[in-house]
């Protein structure tokens, strides 16, 4: 079978789906890579990597569309503009790998229903500990959280670490890390490594374990935070009520740091609003805000998506694709990610859709012309009873394959350090950092 991976076409992307070191795992596995000429460059990975591992290379797209399998970054709905030119090029008996915001643009999913194509959207691979290798989301977040006290140190007129010097002391800068996920906790690994002294919130208040374990002072509100988290370890929407409190209870803490690193996002609904522009304007003139969750209307009244907004001389930043910022090791990550999940549909040198294994039944958005994930359902107005997934349960694809034997199910959810983990060894190993992206709070890459 054959795994296409085409050149990213939305806006300033520049990651690449493979890498040319994982090219050899996917050919033992029987399957054959073609890559699109220039797909890999803006990631530091020339035609000429790719090649010497084996991969084919195709300049034509549509040729390269004609493959089984076809990997990308970014797939309809998470490309919504540009990605509407690959449509007509998808067709039935081919599965498609990638993000596609499928809780945000479910629309996008029913289209790529239509084409008959079988839709993998990695957001929503399950918090399972043997999902763990496949996880998109965290891998992505790490990289935001890294890359969001990188701009903020860059912005800030000031100093991270204390200093003492012949011309006197300098204090260190105060950071304030809103949200424990994975962006959050690598954002307090990278703040602690650059000097800062670092506070950190999070509404989940079993985080405070990891917070204090990278160098953070765990910040508690007094607020009833019970139900804030659902069963895969993501953050869960609240009331306004309680909105309204943790605003008024955070100003204060915000008032007194240089920097905020707000991470906080809900998988496919409305970023919550943590920081008023009232708070804004208790910063000190120089302050900085990083807002990671901009995209989804941010957890800052006054950011704006991938813009620099300056308010009383506070500097607000709302970045929404960090990782293509840092393409390399995004790509690298990524293509692991997306390597283990491939290699987990992988039998006889075939792709099967088997819909036994729970990583890729909940993580199948639409088969066999249809939207088949529940919750994409309901966003549609579809039936949303269980009879979708029964009715199709033992139709493989091989994209339609015979039945495998359905693999053995580990228990659910992930050990309570592991984020701790991810924070600390990606930060090692990606000079200075290998979810949910989003990415214990929904973290979006």
């Amino acid at each position: 079978m054959k795994v296409a991976v085409p050149q990213e076409t939305f806006p300033g992307e520049r990651r690449v789906a493979l890498i040319p070191a994982n090219v050899p795992q996917l050919q033992s596995a029987g399957l054959e890579v073609f890559v699109e000429s220039g797909a890999g460059i803006a990631a530091g990975f020339p035609d000429d990597s790719y090649s010497e591992k084996g991969a084919h290379l195709v300049s034509d797209r549509d040729e390269l569309f004609s493959a089984e399998v076809v990997a990308q970054v970014r797939t309809l709905g998470a490309n919504a503009e540009n990605g509407r030119a690959d449509l007509a090029r998808l067709h039935s008996d081919q599965i498609v790998i990638g993000m596609c915001d499928p809780l945000s643009e479910a629309r996008s999913a029913r289209d790529i229903a239509q084409t008959g194509a079988s839709l993998f959207a990695l957001e929503l691979i399950p918090r399972i500990a043997r999902a763990q290798s496949m996880d998109v989301m965290s891998s992505m977040a790490t990289i935001a959280g890294y890359r969001a006290v990188l701009l903020a140190a860059t912005e800030l007129p000031k100093m991270f670490p204390m200093l003492i010097t012949a011309a006197g002391t300098i204090t260190p800068a105060r950071v304030f890390v809103i949200g424990a996920g994975v962006a959050g906790l690598q954002a307090i690994a990278t703040a602690r490594r650059l000097g800062a002294v670092v506070q950190a919130y999070d509404v989940r208040t079993a985080c405070r374990q990891e917070v204090e374990s990278l160098g953070g002072k765990f910040v508690e509100l007094a607020l009833e935070t019970a139900q804030s988290e659902d069963q895969g370890g993501y953050a869960t929407a609240m009331g306004e009520d309680f909105y309204q409190k943790q605003r008024e209870l955070l100003a204060s803490v915000v008032a007194e740091s240089d920097v905020v690193v707000t991470t906080a996002a809900i998988p496919g609904r409305q970023s919550p609003l943590l920081i008023t522009a009232e708070a804004v304007h208790g910063m000190a003139p120089g302050g900085v805000i990083v807002d990671l969750a901009a995209e989804r209307g941010g957890n800052c009244q006054l950011s704006q998506p991938d813009a620099r907004v300056v308010e009383g001389g506070v500097t607000i930043l709302g970045p929404t694709n960090l990782p293509s910022e840092m393409p390399y090791h995004a790509s690298q990550m990524f293509s692991n990610n997306i390597t283990k999940f491939l290699l987990n549909m992988v039998q006889d040198g075939q792709v099967r859709v088997n819909l036994d294994d729970e990583i890729i039944r909940e993580a199948l958005v639409t088969h066999e012309g249809d939207v088949v994930h529940l919750r994409v359902r309901e966003l549609l107005g579809l039936e949303s009873s269980e009879s979708k997934h029964s009715e199709s349960k033992h139709s493989e694809a091989q994209c339609q394959a015979p039945e495998s034997k359905a693999q053995e199910r580990p228990p659910a959810g992930r050990p309570e350090s592991e984020t701790r983990q991810a924070a600390e060894s990606a930060n090692e190993n990606t000079a200075a950092v290998s979810n949910s992206t989003a990415a214990a709070e929904g973290d979006k890459p």
